[in-house]
């Protein structure tokens, strides 16, 4: 319960932590920065983790000088690159035995078998704004569903797409006094619009369901 409740409040007031983690470590930020979107998109235990919101967060300081905007979207978008490359390493060698073992939910998994069914190849890029689809469909690729060739093209392609539109959002937008002064409705309103067309396709796909039934 009391990590559930961190988590909260990590992510709700991310800005805060951010300051913090940047003024405690200093260059040493990029590091971290660096794992957590690694960890985020190449371990399929850690889809929790803050992807959108840590992105926004982290453009919103570039704008102030405290971290090199460039820096973030090079080492960034290795970190997502990399993170989906180990991902389909682990789905293409162990995914069957984490499967097995029950280590992945049932409605997550199903809910990247949606995705890659209605958008194919294209599911790698459109799966990085979408939490936990980001996380598990370059594992579902691994599987099988794709050879690693196609794979890295809307790795690298959607791994750019993503570190760059969310951090330059938040270098452009993340200090205006609207946006700074409401930081926490703004994290808010991310989630639920990176969360919103998962939602809106299971609903579709609940109800095409129903109707054929």
């Amino acid at each position: 319960m009391e990590t559930i409740t961190f988590l909260i409040d990590l992510v709700l007031h991310l800005d805060k932590h951010l300051g913090q983690l940047i003024q405690t470590y200093g260059l040493f930020t990029y590091f971290i920065l660096f794992m957590i979107i690694f960890c985020e998109t190449g371990l399929v235990v850690t889809p929790f983790l803050p992807g959108d919101s840590l992105l926004f967060a982290a453009g919103s300081f570039a704008a102030l000088g405290v971290l090199d905007p460039w820096i973030l979207f090079l080492l960034l978008s290795l970190a997502a690159i990399v993170g989906d490359s180990l991902n389909y390493a682990i789905g293409n060698k162990l995914g069957a035995r984490i499967l097995d073992r029950g280590l992945i939910k049932k409605e997550h998994l199903e809910r990247t078998h949606q995705f890659y069914e209605k958008y194919g190849g294209k599911t790698i890029v459109i799966a990085r704004f979408v939490p936990i689809v980001r996380t598990l469909a370059p594992f579902v690729a691994g599987l099988g569903s794709m050879t690693y060739k196609r794979f890295l093209f809307f790795n690298v392609s959607g791994g750019l797409l993503w570190i760059s539109s969310l951090t330059a959002a938040g270098y452009f937008f993340g200090q205006m006094p609207l946006v700074k002064n409401n930081f926490s409705l703004v994290i808010v309103a991310i989630i639920i619009l990176s969360i919103l067309p998962g939602v809106i396709e299971v609903i579709r796909q609940r109800a095409q369901a129903k109707r054929q039934g």
